[in-house]
């Protein structure tokens, strides 16, 4: 099988995240930077297929040549090459992205393409219905299941109210989900490995972003909560707070 991977570099989910001088972004001093988590399921999901029918997994990527160091960590894992799209100003606009995503992957002759449904710094989770659709693919998203079997694909998808089961044909564009599977560690021979692998870069003009951010700001910091030490007697004034301040009941 022929899959490629499509990745993002995303903060450490451990990250204190300070806003940019600009107010337009974070602020990317000490940021340690690795790869969106929902992607370590695309990546791993695609290995095992590619261990189980054969054939090759490619990591895809826009950015920057500083995002290589997040490319080598796919590499790590045991995707077998990788292609960076050179993109030296950032967007966040899901539609250029999938634009200059798609100038790539429509003539890689692809079985399938992967991605994490969604990426956990902007949440916006766009990226492979804009794909799908721009390759006339079918589109699978949140999977927490997947069996592939003679050019046909069977899925389990987790909704809010459930999980729905799906059939479709191949090619098709696949958002993973947690859940999905277990992502394997960097091996230390993955790891020497992954350092001779080449990447390729591709040139790439973006289309002016439609979407732009005007701000970004911190969440207000939550007030000190109140204690109540007379057990009983306080219920009363319990329940006003929760209706009248917490606005819960």
């Amino acid at each position: 099988m022929n899959i490629a991977v499509c990745i993002k570099q995303t903060p450490d989910t451990t990250t204190r995240v300070k806003v940019g001088d600009s107010g337009k972004n974070i602020a990317e001093d000490g940021v340690n930077w690795i790869i969106n988590p929902y992607d370590e399921f695309a990546i791993e999901e695609a290995l095992q297929l590619a261990e189980k029918h054969g054939g090759e997994v490619t990591i895809v990527s826009l950015g920057p040549a500083s995002i290589e160091k997040t490319i080598r960590e796919a590499l790590a894992m045991g995707a077998h090459k990788a292609i960076r799209i050179n993109a030296e100003t950032s967007t966040h606009d899901p539609l250029v992205v999938s634009k200059a995503l798609v100038s790539v992957l429509k003539d890689g002759g692809y079985d399938l393409i992967f991605m994490g449904r969604q990426a956990i710094d902007d949440d916006q989770g766009q990226m492979p219905s804009l794909v799908a659709q721009a390759m006339n693919l079918p589109c699978v998203t949140v999977v927490v299941e997947l069996n592939i079997e003679g050019g046909k694909g069977t899925a389990r998808r987790e909704l809010e109210s459930g999980y729905e089961n799906v059939s479709f044909s191949l090619p098709a564009v696949v958002g993973a989900n947690r859940h999905l599977n277990e992502p394997r560690y960097r091996s230390l021979k993955g790891i020497m490995q992954a350092k001779k692998k080449k990447i390729e870069v591709v040139e790439a003009t973006l289309d002016a972003p439609q979407m732009v951010v005007e701000s970004v700001s911190l969440p207000p910091a939550k007030q000190a909560g109140k204690i109540f030490t007379n057990g009983a007697a306080d219920a009363s004034e319990v329940v006003r707070l929760l209706r009248e301040e917490a606005k819960v009941i």
